[in-house]
């Protein structure tokens, strides 16, 4: 099993969760998160100069079979993706097992 993390614009969230819809990813959860990036210059809008250097995101964590990693990773990267610096990270971890609580139930078949 995969733990698939990603951080991502807050306003590719719905994109982002039709398409995990769509491949079958059913169960995930998020947080509405603040970051720093790697842009340093302030942005001016209507002659007012606001700092960019906080950053709100929307973090996004998924566990999944093996078999689900790359059409879950291939959702996000479709689905999030602007072309513009700050489209945000997916980070892949390695989960050595899960149980549902409510059974005692273990393994991979309890994501379904």
């Amino acid at each position: 099993m995969k733990k698939v993390e990603a951080i991502i614009r807050k306003s590719k969230f719905s994109s982002v969760k039709k398409a995990l819809h769509e491949v079958g990813v059913n169960f995930f959860s998020y947080w509405d998160v603040t970051g720093l990036g790697n842009e340093k210059e302030g942005h001016v809008y209507r002659g007012v100069s606001y700092s960019t250097s906080d950053i709100q995101r929307r973090y996004i964590s998924i566990v999944v079979n093996d078999d689900f990693e790359s059409v879950t990773i291939k959702a996000i990267l479709e689905s999030a993706a602007t072309g513009e610096i700050g489209d945000g990270k997916i980070f892949i971890s390695q989960i050595d097992d899960v149980y549902r609580i409510r059974t005692g139930e273990k393994g991979g078949q309890t994501l379904k």
